[in-house]
C-alpha cells in the first residue's frame, strides 16, 4: 500500500492488516517515519526521536515474528511515542523540564511495559509541558508543540503532542495522562479521541505515592472511539503494587465489541455545568447542536445541573492538586537557583502548597465527596451527562495561558479548564467525542461521562455518536 493510504487507516483496522500480512510492520514504520520527518519540525508533536535504522530494523523483527506465526498483541508492529512525563526503558524522561536527568530510563511504566508486551516499538516521546502542569505544550527543553489544524494556536495539553501526532497522522493511537483534562482538552483541540478512564481502571506507578495519588491517570488516545477503547484495554488491568487499582477486567482488546442499542438512553445536558462559569462565544452552541445527533440516535436528552457550588468545588481542586504538586516538587524549594529555573506555574504551586493544613485539606476531601454525591444524584435520573471540553476556543500558541475567558480575567494559571474538574474530582470515566469545528475552523470537543466503572459503556455510546456526527474525516490538511 502507499504510505499516505496505510496512515489512513484506523488502528483497528490496520492491527487486523498487519495480523494477515497485508500490511507489514515494516511498511508501516517507514510511512510514520517519513510522516513524522516531513511535519514534525512545523509542529514540535514527537521528541527524543530514535535513530531511523534501528526502528525500521525492530520493524522486520516484528514481520520476522508474524512470519514464524507469533503475534504478540493487538499493538505488534505499531510505533508508540510515549508521554514524556511516563518512562520508556532506554530514552530519557525529560518531563519538559531543564531540571530533569538526561540519563536513560531503566525500566518501563506500567503502562508503557503492557503496550511494549502488546507489540508497540517505542520510537521515541511525545511533548508535554513542564511536569504536565498547564494545558498548553510548551517548555525549554523542546519548544512549542502546534495545533494540527492551525500551527499558530495551541495544541492543548499537557498530551498536546501525543494529540497531534495523532491528528497528524504521524501514530496510529497514543497516550496521555490526564489530571486537569489533560487527556481531554488537547483530543478536543485537534479533533482526535481521548479518554480519562474510571479512577484505577489503569493503575499509575507501582514506584510512586500509592495512596493520595488519586487525581491523575494514564489513559489512551486515537482517532477513533474504537481504536480508543482497545488501546485501554492493552492498558488496563489490576496490579497488586497499586492496592487502588480496579479489578474489574475488560475485554481482550480484539475481543472488544462496541456496537450498543442507544435508543431510550437518558442524557443530562449539563452546559457550562454553573451558570456564572465564562464559556467563549460559539462553545455553548457547538455543544448544543451535537445534542441533536444524540436524539437521532434514539437518546433522550434534558438539561441538568450539578447540585454543588461552584467555589466548593473550585476549593477542593486548589487544595488537592497543590497537594499533590507541592509533594511531588516542593524539594525544589530548599535551593534557591533550582527552583529558579522552574515554570511560574509550577513556584505557584509549590509556594501555595506551603500554606495547606489538615484541617483544609480535610474540609476539601469533604467538597470532593459533595461533588461525586452530585454525579450520584443525576446518575439516578440519567445514563450519562455531558459538557463542553473546554471554556475556549484553541488560542495563541505564543500565550502561556488565556488571561481571561468571555472577558472573566483568569486568576489562577489554569482556571480556563475549570470545567473539566468536577469529572476529575469524582473519578468518573469521561470520553471527549468530537463537538465540531467554530470560528475559523478551531475544532471543539464534549466531554461524555457515566458512572464510575461504566467505561466501556461510555465508550460504546461515544462510539455510536462518533460514527453519526461525521466529524471525523474533517482530518488537518496534510502536505503530499
Amino acid at each position: 500500500m502507499p504510505s499516505a493510504d496505510i496512515l489512513e487507516l484506523t488502528a483497528t483496522a490496520l492491527s487486523r492488516r498487519i495480523a494477515s500480512r497485508d500490511v507489514s510492520c515494516r511498511e508501516l514504520m517507514q510511512a510514520s517515519l517519513e510522516r513524522i520527518e516531513a511535519l514534525n519540525p512545523r509542529f514540535n508533536a514527537i521528541v527524543s526521536l530514535r535513530e531511523p535504522e534501528v526502528l525500521l530494523a525492530e520493524a522486520a523483527g516484528r514481520d520476522a515474528e508474524l512470519a514464524r506465526g507469533e503475534r504478540r498483541g493487538w499493538m505488534h508492529g505499531f510505533p508508540l511515542a510515549v508521554k514524556d512525563l511516563s518512562h520508556a526503558a532506554g530514552l530519557p524522561t525529560s518531563m519538559g523540564s531543564p531540571l530533569s536527568p538526561r540519563s536513560p530510563a531503566r525500566a518501563d511504566s506500567l503502562h508503557v511495559a503492557r503496550m511494549r508486551e502488546a507489540g508497540a516499538i517505542v520510537i521515541g516521546k511525545t511533548n508535554t509541558p513542564e511536569f504536565g502542569l498547564g494545558s498548553n505544550t510548551y517548555n525549554t527543553v523542546f519548544g512549542i508543540t502546534r495545533n494540527a489544524y492551525a500551527p499558530g494556536r495551541s495544541a492543548g495539553g499537557s498530551s498536546g503532542g501525543a494529540a497531534v501526532a495523532l491528528a497528524l497522522g504521524m501514530l496510529p493511537v497514543a497516550d496521555g495522562s490526564d489530571m486537569m483534562g489533560s487527556l481531554r482538552n488537547p483530543a478536543a483541540f485537534n479533533n482526535v479521541i481521548g479518554m480519562r478512564p474510571s479512577r484505577g481502571r489503569v493503575p499509575g506507578d507501582p514506584e510512586q505515592e500509592l495512596f493520595f495519588q488519586q487525581l491523575g491517570t494514564e489513559g489512551p488516545m486515537g482517532r477513533t472511539v474504537e481504536d480508543t477503547a482497545r488501546l485501554l484495554a492493552v492498558q488496563a488491568g489490576f496490579d497488586a503494587r497499586v492496592p487502588l487499582s480496579s479489578p474489574q477486567p475488560l475485554p481482550p482488546p480484539d475481543a472488544l465489541q462496541l456496537d450498543a442499542e442507544t435508543k431510550g438512553l437518558r442524557i443530562g445536558w449539563l452546559g457550562s455545568i454553573w451558570p456564572d462559569l465564562p464559556l467563549a462565544p460559539g462553545i455553548r452552541e457547538l455543544g448544543e447542536g451535537a445534542l441533536d445527533t444524540f436524539r437521532a440516535l434514539g437518546c433522550a436528552v434534558e438539561p441538568c445541573k450539578l447540585d454543588v457550588p461552584r467555589a466548593h468545588n473550585w476549593n477542593a481542586w486548589l487544595r488537592l492538586r497543590q497537594l499533590l504538586v507541592g509533594g511531588k516538587l516542593g524539594a525544589y524549594l530548599g535551593d534557591p537557583k533550582l527552583f529558579a529555573q522552574l515554570k511560574p506555574e509550577a513556584q505557584w504551586e509549590i509556594e501555595q502548597s506551603r500554606h495547606l493544613d489538615a484541617a483544609s485539606l480535610f474540609q476539601a476531601s469533604l467538597y470532593r465527596s459533595n461533588v461525586y454525591r452530585a454525579f450520584l444524584a443525576l446518575f439516578e435520573r440519567f445514563d450519562f451527562v455531558l459538557a463542553p471540553t473546554a471554556q475556549v476556543f484553541p488560542f495563541d500558541a505564543e500565550l502561556h495561558w488565556p488571561a481571561e475567558v468571555a472577558g472573566v480575567p483568569s486568576d489562577t494559571y489554569h482556571r480556563w479548564m475549570e470545567i473539566v474538574t468536577p469529572f476529575t474530582l469524582a473519578g468518573l470515566p469521561t470520553l471527549n467525542v468530537r463537538a465540531g469545528f467554530g470560528e475559523g475552523g478551531l475544532p471543539m470537543g464534549l466531554q461524555l461521562a457515566g458512572p464510575i466503572h461504566a467505561d466501556l459503556d461510555v465508550l460504546r455510546l461515544g462510539h455510536a455518536y462518533d460514527q453519526a456526527c461525521g466529524w471525523a474525516s474533517h482530518r488537518p490538511p496534510i502536505p503530499a
